[in-house]
This record gives C-alpha cells, sequence and structure tokens, in this order.
C-alpha cells in the first residue's frame, strides 16, 4: 500500500490528523491528483519496487508493513532517506523538487574531480586561482604563493567546506567552467536529471538547483569510494598555515562532530552539510548500524533554528533503521540511472604522466594529460603541476 502525505497542514494537529487517516486507508492512496502514470519508457524500476514516476508527487511517500514505526513528522522542504547498498528509496517527501543544494553539492564536485587528481600531487596555489570566490564563502585559509597537497585541499573541502580550496581544484582539473560541465555529466550518468550545475562550490547561482533524490544518489556514489568516504567521515584534520605552521579544522557537520550542543549520532560516516541564505541548511548524512548503511537528505528545515537540519536528519535516521524489513521501497535511486554503479573501488583515472627533468637542482615539473568524456566527446586536459616528492595521503 502506498501511502502519500498532502502538504503539510497550517498546524500539527491538522496535520497529524490527516497522516493518521492516511494510514488507516484500506486501499492504496497518493498525494496529487490525476492517476499514476506509470515509468516512462527506459527509466522503469527493477521487479518488485514502485514505478519511478511516484517520487515526482509531492507529499510524503511510505509503504509500510505491519508494525512498521510512523515516519517522522518534518519541517523540511523536501527529505529522502534510503538504503545505501541497494538504492532503495524507504520514504521521501517531494524528493525531485528543485531547490538551492549549497555546499551540499560539493559532493558531486568531488565525485567529478577526486579520481583524476592524486592525493599527493603538491602544488603552489597563484593569486588567479582564489579569484571569484563569492562574498561571504566558507574559507579554508588557502593562501597564494603557498604550496599544498592535493589532500590539503580536500580536507579543506570536506572539513571546512572550503570554497577556496575548490577554486583551486577546479582549476588543476580543467578549469571553473569545465568543471561545472564535467559535474553536469556527471549528475547525468548517475541518473540525478534535477541537478543543474552553474557554481561548482554550491555557492547560490541562478539557475542552480538539485533535489533530495539527486543529493542522495551522490552520497550514495560517494560512500562506494573509499577516498571520497574516508575525507567525508574525518572529523578533525591539519592544514597548512600561512607561516608554515599548520593548524587544526573541524569537520562542519555536528551531527559527525557533536559540536555546538548537537549530540553526535552514533555510527554516522559522513557525508557533507550546507548553508546559504537562498538555500537554508542542507545536509546528505549517512550512518551504518548493524551491518546497514542509510544515506538521507535533509533540504532547508522551515522551523527548528540552525540545527534542526541536523535533528530531522537524526529522526529518518532512527526511522530508518527502525523500519528495516517493515516497509517497502517507494522508489530507488537506481531508477534513472543508464548503467551500474561503481563498486567499492576507486574509479580509475587513466591520466598518464609524462616527467621532464628541468636538470640538476631545479624543480620536477609534471605535465598531466588526461582525456574525460563529457556528453560522449573527448575533451583533453592539459594541467601543469609542480611536484615535490609525493608523499601518501
Amino acid at each position: 500500500m502506498t501511502i502519500g502525505f498532502a502538504s503539510r497542514a497550517a498546524t500539527s494537529t491538522c496535520a497529524l490528523c490527516t497522516a493518521g487517516l492516511l494510514a488507516l486507508a484500506p486501499a492504496a492512496a497518493t498525494s496529487g491528483t490525476g492517476e499514476d502514470p506509470g515509468p516512462r519508457p527506459g527509466t522503469g524500476p527493477r521487479a518488485g519496487t514502485p514505478p519511478a514516476s511516484l517520487l515526482y508527487r509531492s507529499g510524503t511517500h511510505v509503504r509500510p508493513r505491519a508494525g512498521a514505526p510512523e515516519v517522522p513528522e518534518l519541517s523540511a522542504k523536501s527529505w529522502l532517506v534510503a538504503d545505501a547498498a541497494t538504492g532503495t528509496v524507504l520514504a521521501a517527501h517531494d524528493a525531485h523538487r528543485r531547490l538551492p543544494p549549497a555546499s551540499t553539492l560539493k559532493t558531486l564536485f568531488a565525485l567529478t574531480v577526486l579520481p583524476v587528481l592524486p592525493a599527493g600531487i603538491r602544488h603552489e596555489v597563484s593569486e588567479r586561482e582564489l579569484e571569484g570566490i563569492g562574498a561571504g564563502s566558507s574559507l579554508v585559509g588557502v593562501a597564494e604563493d603557498r604550496t599544498y597537497r592535493v589532500s590539503d585541499l580536500w580536507n579543506g573541502v570536506f572539513l571546512s567546506s572550503g570554497n577556496d580550496a575548490v577554486r583551486v581544484l577546479a582549476s588543476l582539473s580543467g578549469g571553473w567552467r569545465a568543471t561545472a560541465e564535467r559535474m553536469q555529466a556527471k549528475a547525468r550518468a548517475l541518473g540525478a536529471r534535477d541537478t543543474r550545475v552553474k557554481s561548482p562550490d554550491g555557492y547560490d547561482a541562478p539557475g542552480q538547483v538539485s533535489s533530495a533524490f539527486d543529493l542522495a544518489v551522490f552520497g550514495r556514489a560517494g560512500l562506494r569510494n573509499p577516498e571520497f568516504a574516508r575525507y567525508c567521515a574525518r572529523a578533525e584534520a591539519w592544514f597548512p598555515g600561512r607561516d608554515g605552521d599548520p593548524y587544526g579544522i573541524r569537520n562542519t557537520n555536528r551531527l559527525l562532530t557533536g559540536a555546538d550542543g548537537v549530540e553526535r549520532y552514533r555510527g554516522l560516516i559522513g557525508v557533507k552539510n550546507g548553508y546559504t541564505s537562498n538555500a537554508g541548511h542542507t545536509l546528505v548524512a549517512a550512518a551504518r548500524r548493524d551491518g546497514r548503511t542509510l544515506v538521507v537528505t535533509v533540504l532547508n528545515p522551515r522551523s527548528g533554528g540552525p540545527h534542526a537540519v541536523y535533528e530531522e536528519a537524526r529522526s529518518l535516521l532512527d526511522w530508518g533503521f527502525e523500519a528495516a524489513g517493515r516497509v517497502d521501497p517507494v522508489g530507488s535511486l537506481d531508477a534513472l540511472r543508464a548503467g551500474p554503479l561503481p563498486g567499492q573501488q576507486v574509479e580509475p583515472a587513466a591520466v598518464p604522466v609524462a616527467r621532464r627533468d628541468d636538470g640538476p637542482g631545479r624543480p620536477v615539473s609534471w605535465t598531466i594529460v588526461g582525456a574525460a568524456l563529457l556528453g560522449g566527446a573527448g575533451v583533453a586536459l592539459f594541467l601543469r603541476l609542480k611536484w615535490g616528492p609525493v608523499p601518501t595521503d
């Protein structure tokens, strides 16, 4: 039975009454109007799951069995909870509603760029690479004329949500515009059709949107990449300072660290939080308990203050673990994806490295030449990087 909860009523009492009535309905009910059109050609879900179109309907969707816990009442504009291993969506509210993603879009940035930049590369940052950072951006403290390892910059992206680190990594992987285009292509390949990339760091830009569905797709795909999973689960790290002395940085995902009065969630393994004035608070979170991993997305809670995004994610994770085996899927994160999701391994970068010896006592420069697929066309990326000794991350 599919239960679709209509948009929230003006008061919580009315919303609870509506939910109770729908839960008792003997026949399948959905929010919205009209008959279920069924799957579109080429986008049908696997056997045993409902049509992909179900999640395009407004309202809350869940298919409880006997003894299933009640879905929590949340204030977020959109949310979703899914099983990370199977991709089955256990419950969702306005899953495909297009909303500004803020820094949760950095999950897609990492999925796109991580495979082509070895973590041990050392790069001296130029002034030009730090141009264009949006006013009020979160920063980790990248400084011009300072040398960083790529792994340092990724710590800045995942822990401090540093838009300065994103700028440098995007420059190293082909440039700001080319990175946005590759991110768009990556989203399409993963079956994330709601996402429109305008600014790779997630900074508010006209027309830039994603959805709870798409962000859950990105979070799930990231967890299957060991490098991504390691960065997003890291609570603290050292970051190189301007004067050469490192300083500590802490993950801004309070559900992971337990900072600022937010209780740490047991079993949390990442993924990424975000905030802008336009997007509100956003979060993709994943947790593992008893061999099961869930991924949830919460976009723009409308009550409860700045930490509501964490508490609403906590409620969804609690519900998801309790509902294991007691609900039928309402959709699949694989529904719109063309090919299989990569397994538990880093995607091969396929980037040959050519060494050029500049002579005794001089720095060794490296030219990385790779080909990335963009919309089916080969795009050559020529990246000149200065390397010192390449340490492991």
